[in-house]
C-alpha cells in the first residue's frame, strides 16, 4: 500500500494541460507510479521527458535497455519495476532464461558455463556496469574498460543514464512504496 494517495488524474487534468493525456498516449493509461508524480506536474512532466528519452530516443537496443531495468529491480528490490517491464523486455528479445538471471544474486555465476550462455560479452560488460553503478555508485576502472571496449562513446553515455534513470525510478516506487495491486480511488 503506498505511503500517501494516489493523485486522481481526473483533478490534475484540469491544471496541468494535456500531461495526463500524454501520459495515457505514451504508456497506454495512467499507470500507479504516474499517478503518484501526478502530484507534481512539473516533476511528472521531467520524469516523463526522461524516461520516453531513455525508452524510446537512444541507439541502445530494447534488449539491453531492458535488461538493465529488470537488473535494476532485482537489485533493489523493486518488484513493480519488474512486473511492469518483464513483459516489454520479452517482447524487446530478452528469453524468460535470460529474464530469469537478472536476478542472479552475484554475477561472477555468470561465469559458469551454463551462465555464459545466457548473456554475450556486451550484455555482461553492461550488467557488470549496471552492478557496480547500482550496488556501489563508483565504477571500477576494470568495469569501465569493459564498456569502452564494446561501446561507443555515445551509447556509454545512453547506457550509463538508462543505469542511472531506472535506479531513480525503482528508489522512488519503494520510498512510497507504490504497487501494482493499490486500489486507486474512483478514478481507475
Amino acid at each position: 500500500m503506498a505511503r500517501i494517495e494516489y493523485a486522481d488524474p481526473n483533478t490534475v487534468r484540469a491544471g496541468a494541460a494535456g500531461l495526463v493525456e500524454r501520459i495515457e498516449a505514451e504508456r497506454g493509461e495512467v499507470l500507479h507510479l504516474y499517478a503518484m508524480l501526478l502530484h507534481s506536474p512539473p516533476f511528472a512532466k521531467g520524469w516523463l521527458d526522461l524516461l520516453t528519452a531513455v525508452r524510446h530516443h537512444g541507439l541502445l537496443d530494447g534488449a539491453l535497455r531492458e535488461l538493465m531495468i529488470m537488473r535494476i529491480a532485482h537489485l533493489n528490490h523493486a518488484p513493480y519495476e519488474a512486473e511492469q517491464h518483464r513483459p516489454i523486455a520479452l517482447r524487446e528479445g530478452l528469453s524468460e532464461a535470460q529474464v530469469e538471471g537478472t536476478a542472479i544474486t552475484d554475477l561472477t555465476a555468470v561465469k559458469d558455463p551454463s551462465g555464459r550462455a545466457l548473456y554475450d560479452q556486451r550484455q555482461l560488460a553492461a550488467l557488470h556496469l549496471c552492478d557496480a553503478m547500482t550496488r556501489h555508485v563508483h565504477v571500477p576502472d576494470e568495469t569501465f574498460a569493459a564498456i569502452r571496449a564494446t561501446f561507443d562513446p555515445r551509447e556509454t553515455v545512453e547506457l550509463t543514464i538508462t543505469i542511472a534513470s531506472y535506479n531513480m525510478v525503482s528508489r522512488v516506487l519503494e520510498a512510497l512504496q507504490i504497487d501494482a495491486g493499490d486500489s486507486r480511488g474512483g478514478w481507475a
